[in-house]
């Protein structure tokens, strides 16, 4: 099974780096160039991919019988450590790590594995719930070490278990545009009809949110609505820090 080519962190990292470089060379050298960085919000996110198209797809993948979803989930923070030193060592100061939303209730998930009289499939959120337990301590390491910069998490996961009918979602586990049970077996195909009322879907397709959900996520890391929404604190006041006061 093959979804298509993805650009890795590392390989993302390194054009970042040559993006950099370019920088400098428009402003006229490298001070000029972290000056100009340190204003900048850097947004991070990784994981979806680690659980949903390799640990959680034993038929292709061993790492489910090579790992204990702890021991998974302490691989992808401890690369993600290294990754994210990288990026700090290129000059981002302001970081928003993006947790992990509830992947155990997207419709690809629930159509493969059933829910078991459940909403979700809870050992997937539960393996998820370790990744993002272990990037908040994350968050927490990187701000107490490094002093000259600020790093958050957007508590996604959270945010997904909102109550749904407050936003006029009507359909929760069921793409807008799909194939098979819950339109979750394939992904949304060229030449397939999508819904037409794509606003009461929290899902557009067998994996992704639709822009109805991600408008409400990025409000609440924005601007939070609920304390837990962010950690330590939200975007919009990330963006207005001044780092010579931290």
């Amino acid at each position: 099974m093959h979804l298509g080519v993805r650009i890795s962190l590392d390989l993302q990292l390194m054009h970042h780096k040559t993006t950099v470089l370019r920088i400098a060379n428009i402003l006229g050298n490298n001070d000029l160039a972290r000056e100009h960085l340190n204003k900048c919000i850097y947004s991070v996110g990784l994981g979806s991919n680690d659980y949903l198209n390799n640990y959680f797809m034993p038929f292709f993948y061993q790492t489910s019988s090579q790992y204990t979803p702890e021991q998974y989930a302490e691989a992808l923070i401890q690369q993600y450590s290294r990754q994210v030193m990288n990026l700090y060592n290129y000059g981002a100061r302001k970081v928003a790590f993006i947790g992990l939303g509830q992947i155990g209730c997207v419709p690809n998930q629930i159509a493969l594995y059933g829910t078991n009289d459940s909403t979700c499939v809870e050992n997937i959120n539960s393996a998820v719930q370790l990744f993002n337990s272990k990037l908040v301590s994350l968050v927490g390491g990187l701000n107490r070490n490094l002093t000259d910069a600020k790093f958050i998490y957007v508590n996604i996961y959270d945010m997904s278990s909102s109550d749904p009918s407050s936003y006029d979602f009507k359909e929760l586990n069921t793409g807008c545009c799909g194939i098979g049970r819950n339109k979750g077996e394939l992904t949304c195909l060229p030449f397939e009809v999508p819904c037409s009322n794509r606003s009461e879907y929290i899902f557009w397709d067998a994996y992704h949110p639709t822009e109805a959900a991600n408008v409400i996520a990025a409000g609440r890391a924005y601007i939070v609505q609920n304390l837990s929404d962010a950690h330590p604190i939200d975007i919009h006041r990330l963006a207005q820090l001044n780092l010579t006061d931290i």
